[in-house]
Parts: structure tokens; sequence; C-alpha cells
């Protein structure tokens, strides 16, 4: 939960939901607000899958999902599982026998659609498998792939029938003693996905899982995903989210948590404060702030960085940052530590200098927090 009480409008009072656990990450219940992405490898090619969810660890990703489409996929997942830094989904579509080699290959857990993984019967199958070995489970409905009953009954795609959908496999996994397990109803519209989630919300407890499915490339999809997954979590909706984007999956973990951020629903490393620039400008804001991104990417310490041009918001934004540069004139400007003015300093030597102020700053953060322990 965040709560401000000093500024209650910033409160989100979250959901409550069960508790389940993917691997040795929590999801649902107090537990922070988990990110993942999905490897775009071929699955079989093991060093390159595990490349890629290292990357996707380092930016921050909390789990990643593999694909697991055949038998050569099943059988590089025992590899993958052993050697990630972090719990794994297997992404399983229309073969059961899939599923069940995957939780016995180590996955923590198995994503499976209701619309075409088969039969009740081979659905229990799944199940017990999952059982077996400690593996929870996600019900993944989306827009695209509904049963064709339900399409009948409803003549298209809609909120009622996912969320129908997802209750009829939540009572085949309750039906036979499963309750780990955690549910998505995702749609490429962000109307219909929204309606489904705030639906969704009010008939279980169960975990939920937030997405935008099929939300479009780097610069639309993350706004798709922003207005979508941002009123549903401001809401208090949402356990554990994943960003899917026709981009690096590096990039879903890096907007992912851009959301959360801007929300104050997770804090991890430096959140820039910037203008957008205009005639007023001291100096190049634009381009200074690309190359601090890229500079400050390292570090992992929650704190925040004002970069503004000029004198006019300047000042005011670096009373509340830990490291804040204002534009000033005749190729200079001022530095602001804890919010308050430090020490003037020349645009020239502006980027380094910020980067090792922000350095400092991360050290001491993370020394204090070690000594609070």
């Amino acid at each position: 939960m965040s709560l401000n009480h000093i500024r209650p409008w910033r409160n989100i009072h979250r959901r409550k939901s069960r508790q389940i656990m993917v691997g040795n990450v929590p999801v649902g219940g107090d537990a922070p607000i988990t990110v993942q992405t999905m490897t775009n490898t071929l699955t079989p090619d093991v060093k390159a899958t595990l490349a890629q969810i290292r990357a996707a660890a380092d930016a921050g990703a909390d789990i990643v999902r593999v694909s697991v489409p055949d038998e050569d996929s099943s059988a590089a997942l025992k590899e993958i599982c052993a050697g990630s830094p972090v719990p794994i989904v297997a992404d399983i579509h229309f073969h059961y026998k899939r599923g069940i080699e995957a939780a016995e290959a180590g996955a923590a857990c198995l994503r499976i659609n209701p619309g075409n993984i088969g039969s009740e019967a081979r659905v229990r199958e799944v199940i017990q498998a999952a059982r077996d070995n400690n593996c929870s489970i996600r019900i993944g409905v989306n827009a695209g792939s509904l049963e064709r009953h339900l399409l009948e009954k409803y003549g298209e795609p809609c909120p009622d029938a996912m969320v129908e959908s997802g209750m009829d496999h939540i009572k085949i996994l309750q039906d036979n003693d499963f309750h780990e397990f955690k549910i998505s109803c995702k749609a490429s519209d962000v109307f219909m996905a929204a309606a489904a989630y705030q639906q969704l919300a009010d008939v279980t407890d169960a975990p939920i899982h937030l997405g935008i499915t099929e939300a479009g490339g780097l610069m639309s999809g993350t706004i798709k995903s922003a207005i979508g997954m941002g009123s549903l979590l401001w809401a208090g909706i949402g356990d554990t989210i994943r960003v899917s984007l026709s981009a690096d999956p590096v990039e879903e973990v890096r907007v992912g948590y851009e959301i959360l951020k801007s929300l104050g629903l997770r804090h991890r490393g430096v959140n820039i404060i910037s203008c957008p620039s205009c005639a007023r400008q001291g100096f190049d804001v634009i381009k200074t702030v690309e190359i601090l991104e890229e500079r400050l990417e390292h570090i992992k310490t929650p704190m925040s960085l004002s970069i503004i041009g000029c004198v006019v918001n300047g000042p005011g934004e670096a009373l509340m940052t830990d490291v804040g540069f204002t534009g000033g004139g005749n190729g200079a400007g001022m530095v602001y530590l804890a919010g308050q003015q430090s020490h003037k300093l020349g645009n020239d030597q502006m980027i380094d200098h910020i980067v090792e102020q922000v350095e400092a700053k991360a050290a001491e953060l993370e020394a204090a927090a070690a000594a609070a322990e």
C-alpha cells in the first residue's frame, strides 16, 4: 500500500488479495507489485535465452516468462530454470503435456490459457503436475482466444465473456483443491481490458496479473500500457504486471518500473525529474538527460534527481530531490544537494559531476539502510 499521511491525495489503497508464491517471489497480499517480462529468443537456444533472462533481471525483472511450444523447448527448460537468477513462468498453449513437462523441469509457475489448453481432464493432469512440483499457475484469459461457447453466447469478445472464462477456470482449479493461482484478463483494447479487470477484482480474491496484451511498439505500447495499467493500479488493482511491447524485453521491464515509480508503488534507481526545455534553458536539457539516463543505469538505490534548464521552476523542483542542477547564465548553473543550494558549476563539468554526486548519495543511502538493519 502506498500511504502518505501528509499528502493523502497520493494514497493508493490496494485491493486485498490472497498471496501465492512464484518460486521465491511472493505475489499478492501485501507483497510489492512485481514486474515481469517474457523472452523472445528460441527457447531451445539455452545460451541466448539465459542471456536475455539475465539482462531482464539486471533491469529489475522479478519474474521472467519463457515460451514452451514444443518438446525441444521442454528439454531446454530444465537448464534454463536451473541457470536463471529469477523464477521462470512456462508459457503453455495448446498442448497440455508441455505443462506437465515444464512443471517437472523446474518452472516456478505455469501460464495456461483456458481457451486453448484442452479438456477439463487434461487441465486436471496439469494441475496435478503443478501440485507435485510445488508450481503455481496463472490463468491467462485473452480476448483473442476465448472459448467458442462464450463467443457464441456473447457474440464477440467482451469483458463479461473474459471474466466468465476466468471464473470457469478458477472453479476447475478450486474443485481440484488447488489454490496457488493468479489470473489475468488481457485484451489489446484498453477499455475492454480495464473493464474486465475491474469486474474480475470484484469477484475473486486471487492475485491479479495486469497487462494490455499486444500493446504495440515501444512508443505506442508504452502509452497504452500506462493508461490501462496505470488507471487500474491507481485504483488499487494489480499484484504483478507485464508490459507487452514489440521491443526488447529489457524495455518492457523499464517501462513497467516507470509506471510503478510514477504511482509511488515501487522504487528502484534514479527518478529523473526534468523539464521539456525551451528558449530559456541554460544548457541542452534533452541531450543532458539522455546521457544521464544511460550513465546512471547502474544505480539501483531509489533516489531523485532534478535537471531543470532555468530558474523558473528549477529551484522549486530541486528542493524536493536528492540531487539537482538548475541552469543559470554565463555557461554555469547551480548544484543542489538534499534540497539546498550547494555550489555553482560550469556546464562543461555538469554531467561528470552530477554522476559523482548521485553515486555518492546512493552510497550514503545504502550505508544508512544497512546500519538500520
